[in-house]
């Protein structure tokens, strides 16, 4: 049998068929990282965040919990990962159908793997009665999709999902919002009198990607002040 040796060679013996041959020391096995399954035991202590919803069509506030398992805890592969949800709510019309929404989403959460998808499952999600309309302007359609809004929240703060938008982007909006007060510079001043958490010119429309008003017509075409979205391209 022929072996091809591709590293420098630095030194060398004579192995005499007598001899016991000696057998090189093995690399250290790399340590095996944990990731997220379905078989994996919960955890005594959980880390996890608790979240307010206050909808207008209820008096009750609702509780969103959503409870994080800490993988390769110390090591530089540490992560977390959600493990469970819980809902909750003085409110008792919506109990049943939010009992069976925590299990599943529980089930997909401990199934590992990417679960990022649940946001905009929740977020297509419309109530036949109506949505409602958040304080700053963010039309909400339902119920099920703020709870896809508060899924996002979390999972940006434990790192799965990205917080920011890229520096082209943050750009584009910057210009735009730059154009428009230019153009409408008493609408700017109206609008920084309001006491909301983000402030949109008054008149703006409801932008149909990221349902919040602040469309606004530039250059021919509706354009969004929040997320970008344009008519135009």
């Amino acid at each position: 049998m022929v072996l091809k040796i591709s590293s420098k060679i630095v030194d060398y013996s004579v192995v005499k068929p007598e001899e016991p041959k000696v057998e090189a020391p093995a690399a250290p096995a790399a340590p095996k990282l944990e990731e997220m399954h379905e078989k994996l035991k919960r955890p005594e202590f959980l880390e996890g965040s608790t979240y307010k919803i206050k909808t207008p069509n209820s008096e009750h506030a609702i509780y969103v919990t959503i409870n994080d398992v800490v993988l390769n805890h110390g090591s530089d592969h540490e992560m977390r990962r959600p493990f469970e949800i819980f809902i909750n709510s003085k409110n008792m019309e919506h109990y049943q159908w939010i009992s069976a929404l925590t299990l599943i989403i529980s089930a997909v959460f401990r199934k590992g793997g990417d679960c990022t998808f649940l946001v905009e499952e929740l977020r297509s999600v419309f109530d036949p009665k109506g949505g409602y309309m958040k304080r700053g302007g963010r039309w909400m359609p339902s119920l099920v999709a703020e709870i896809g809004d508060v899924l996002e929240q979390h999972l940006k703060r434990i790192g799965m999902m990205s917080s920011e938008m890229d520096e082209h982007q943050r750009a584009y909006l910057e210009q735009k919002r730059a154009e428009f007060v230019n153009m409408n510079p008493q609408s700017q001043a109206a609008a920084d009198c309001d006491d909301s958490t983000e402030t949109y010119p008054p008149g703006a429309q409801m932008c149909g990607k990221c349902h919040t008003q602040a469309a606004v017509l530039m250059d021919g075409c509706m354009t969004c002040l929040s997320c970008g979205d344009s008519k135009c391209g």
